[in-house]
C-alpha cells in the first residue's frame, strides 16, 4: 500500500514538473502529458524502483524552507570564494576535515552531503557511516560547516522524508 502512494505522489510530482517545463496547457497536450507521467511512474513501479527514496519531498514545505536557506547560502559561499580568487592577498587555505552526519536514513545523509557539495567553496570527498569527509577551501568555510547549522536543517527536513 505503501508503494501506491509513493506512486501516486511520485505521478503527481512528475506530472507538476511536466507542466511547468511545458508552458503548454493545450487538451490534448495535457492529455499526452498525463499519459506519459503514467507510463513512466508504471515502468518504474513494475522494476521495482518506486519506495520511500523515490518521494517526492519537494512538495513538503519543509523543503522549501531548506532549499530557499541553502540557496541563501549557496550565494554568500560563492561571494566568499570570489573575493578569496579576486583578492591581491591569497586568502585561500585549504582544509580537509570530517564531519558528524546525525541523519537517521540513508537519503537523508546523501542530501546533507549533496549539500555540501552544492555550496561553493566544500566538497564532499567520501561518505563512511555517519562521517563524511569534506574538503574545504578556506577555514571559514569549514568553520560554517562545523557550526552543524547545515546538519540540524537537513535533520529536520528529514522528517518528510
Amino acid at each position: 500500500m505503501s508503494d501506491l502512494k509513493h506512486a501516486f505522489n511520485l505521478s503527481l510530482f512528475l506530472f507538476a514538473i511536466w507542466l511547468l517545463l511545458s508552458g503548454h496547457f493545450t487538451p490534448l497536450l495535457l492529455g499526452l502529458g498525463l499519459l506519459s507521467t503514467l507510463f513512466v511512474v508504471f515502468i518504474a513501479y513494475r522494476a521495482d524502483l518506486v519506495d520511500c527514496e523515490i518521494h517526492p519531498v519537494l512538495l513538503k514545505p519543509s523543503a522549501l524552507f531548506y532549499w530557499l536557506w541553502l540557496s541563501g547560502e549557496i550565494i554568500k559561499s560563492n561571494i566568499d570564494v570570489t573575493r578569496s580568487i579576486l583578492s591581491w592577498r591569497i586568502r585561500i587555505d585549504p582544509v580537509v576535515l570530517k564531519v558528524k552526519a546525525t541523519q537517521r536514513t540513508e537519503l537523508g545523509r546523501v542530501s546533507y552531503a549533496n549539500s555540501i557539495t552544492l555550496v561553493p567553496g566544500t566538497v564532499t570527498m567520501d561518505i563512511r557511516d555517519d562521517d563524511i569527509t569534506v574538503h574545504a577551501l578556506t577555514r571559514a568555510a569549514a568553520e560554517d560547516l562545523m557550526s552543524g547549522e547545515m546538519d540540524r536543517r537537513v535533520r529536520n527536513m528529514e522528517s518528510v522524508f
